[in-house]
């Protein structure tokens, strides 16, 4: 699979990724032999960049990609993870009385306190690097950094570049599911990464308006996740109870994905195939970032990924008028491998987790 830098340092991504919060529990619970199977088919599959955060399963997903990883040759894949959730372990409570999760399907073991403190910065990176069982974190993001705008200005990103000058992280960067936001931390910070969940997709195509081509010109490496929009273009058609930004999806954008549809079965592919090659085309960005919580969902999304995508069907795409006049698509097609996709084969029908929102990044 291919690798591309992040941004000018040393740090290479893969340009399929996997996000971690689906290995976390997310809204589901697997079992650590599911979570280690998933793992082992992404890097069966070619996939090295794996992200993660403490807010994912209040560390679960942190564990269990350490210990999957823990055999592997550590200059062959990137690890990044995230600051701003402080995990407070809840004390004096039996397991067997704690409540689960509302988000994660674990017990409460500890509670999540926004924090981007030079101190709770440094507490979260010792935490992360025990629960990974890693010496060095190749990307560190800082999570959301909207909820504390103020502080993870002044406080973290400070922090996070003196640990990327110490050389305990390669590459520093912030998460969020705000275009314009992240269009306003770049300018005023020196990152070499950014991470933009459900911002950068075939639906919406609004950070090319600033925040792509801002990255672009700063040689700033962008990560698009969640381009599935949370389930909606995961499909060939979007399914009954479809969600879009993990609510219903209305009445409007179901007709519009439907008419995206049309025109991936006019060219012989796919919704979901035409989803995660799109992004790629923009130069500014160097991997897609896709969640996945079962061995068949990362197998389906890599033989997506590696799909004959036809040139032609961009070219109807933009005439529609369903693709931004700007949005660059890609040249040729993803393969001409014999594993490439054949538009009858079956795709992941389960929404992707979340990128890096207030939900689960």
């Amino acid at each position: 699979m291919e690798h591309r830098p992040a941004g000018s340092t040393r740090a290479r991504v893969t340009t399929l990724s996997l996000g971690g919060a689906g290995i976390g529990n997310l809204h589901h619970a697997i079992s650590d032999d599911d979570a280690d199977a998933t793992l082992d088919a992404a890097w069966q599959g070619g996939i090295r960049y794996f992200d993660t955060a403490p807010h994912y399963g209040l560390g679960r997903s942190e564990r269990r990609l350490g210990t999957a990883l823990r055999g592997q040759p550590r200059d062959e894949y990137v690890i990044s993870t995230k600051v701003g959730r402080r995990l407070d372990p809840v004390v004096d409570v039996a397991l067997e009385s704690l409540p689960r999760d509302a988000e994660f399907d674990v017990p409460a073991t500890h509670r999540r306190v926004w924090d981007f403190s030079r101190d709770g910065v440094l507490r979260s990176v010792e935490q992360s690097l025990t629960r990974l069982g890693v010496d060095r974190i190749d990307v560190l993001y800082l999570h959301d950094p909207e909820h504390r705008w103020e502080q993870a200005l002044d406080e973290a990103y400070p922090t996070l570049a003196q640990l990327r000058d110490e050389g305990l992280v390669t590459a520093i960067g912030a998460g969020m599911n705000h275009a314009d936001l992240l269009a306003r931390f770049v300018r005023a910070t020196d990152p070499d990464l950014v991470m933009l969940a459900g911002r950068y997709t075939l639906l919406e195509q609004g950070a090319l308006d600033d925040l792509l081509p801002l990255c672009e010109r700063r040689g700033i490496g962008v990560v698009a996740a969640a381009v599935f929009n949370s389930g909606l273009l995961a499909r060939p058609r979007p399914a009954p109870g479809a969600t879009y930004n993990y609510e219903p999806a209305p009445p409007e954008l179901l007709r519009r994905v439907n008419r995206f549809a049309d025109v991936c079965e006019r060219h012989g592919t796919t919704l979901p195939a035409a989803a995660l090659r799109f992004p790629l085309a923009h130069p500014a960005v160097v991997s897609v970032n896709v969640g996945c919580r079962h061995r068949e969902e990362v197998r389906r999304n890599v033989e997506l990924f590696d799909a004959v995508v036809p040139v032609h069907l961009w070219d109807e795409l933009r005439a529609e008028g369903l693709l931004h006049p700007d949005a660059p698509t890609p040249t040729q097609p993803a393969s001409t491998s014999p594993s490439a996709l054949s538009p009858s084969a079956p795709t992941s029908s389960a929404p992707e987790p979340p990128g890096p929102g207030p939900t689960a990044a």
